[in-house]
C-alpha cells in the first residue's frame, strides 16, 4: 500500500464534467451534484485505513456543509479487481451501512481520476459556485487513525469560508492516503 500526499491547490482550476453510475442506481453529473456554493468532490473508497479512519467525520462535515450551499458527491475509482473491498455491490453496502449523506458513484473506468488529477483515497476538490477549484486539502490532522475530536477541521472551515465568499483559504495543508489503485493495462 503506497502511501501519497496530494499536490498543492490550483486555484481557479475548473471542475471536470463527469457522468457516473451511484450506488443508487441513479446517474450524477457535474451540475446535477453542485450546490447553491459549491461542490465538494471526494475521491474514497472502501478498504482504505485512511478512509476507514475519518468515515464518521467525512460524513459529519457533509452534513454541517449542506445548509451552507454545499453538496458532495463521494467518486471510488480503484480497480476492484485487485482490490474486492471495493466492488461495486460493497460500496452499496457500505454506503448503506453508514448512510452517506451524499451520492457514492462508481468511476469504472478510472477517466474521473484521471482528469481530475486524483492520486490517492481520501482526496478532497472544493470548488465554488462557479465550479472554480478552491480547496485541495486534508479533512484534519487524521492518518491511518483518527485525530483526537477537538482538532482543528481544516475541510469544513474551508469550504465553510468558500460558501461564504467563493475563495477557499491561502494556506492549506495536503492530504494523505492510499493511492488510487490504477488498473494494469
Amino acid at each position: 500500500m503506497a502511501s501519497l500526499e496530494t499536490p498543492v491547490c490550483d486555484f481557479g482550476w475548473k471542475a471536470v464534467d463527469f457522468d457516473l453510475l451511484g450506488v443508487d442506481g441513479k446517474r450524477y453529473k457535474l451540475v446535477s451534484a453542485k450546490g447553491k456554493n459549491g461542490l465538494l468532490v471526494m475521491f474514497i473508497c472502501n478498504h482504505c485505513p485512511y478512509v476507514k479512519a475519518i468515515q464518521d467525520r467525512i460524513i459529519r462535515d457533509v452534513k454541517e456543509l449542506i445548509p451552507y450551499g454545499i453538496n458532495a458527491i463521494a467518486v471510488m475509482s480503484n480497480d476492484p479487481a485487485d482490490y474486492p473491498e471495493d466492488s461495486f455491490d460493497n460500496m452499496a453496502k457500505v454506503s448503506k451501512q453508514f448512510n452517506y449523506p451524499f451520492p457514492y458513484v462508481w468511476d469504472e473506468t478510472q477517466a474521473i481520476a484521471k482528469a481530475y488529477g486524483a492520486v490517492c483515497t481520501p482526496d478532497f476538490f472544493g470548488f465554488n459556485g462557479e465550479l472554480e477549484l478552491q480547496y485541495r486539502g486534508r479533512l484534519d490532522i487524521s492518518r491511518k487513525d483518527a485525530a483526537p475530536v477537538d482538532v482543528r477541521r481544516d475541510l469544513y472551515e474551508g469550504m465553510r469560508q468558500v460558501a461564504e465568499t467563493g475563495r477557499g483559504p491561502e494556506d492549506q495543508i495536503p492530504s494523505i492516503g492510499c493511492s488510487i489503485k490504477w488498473r494494469t493495462a
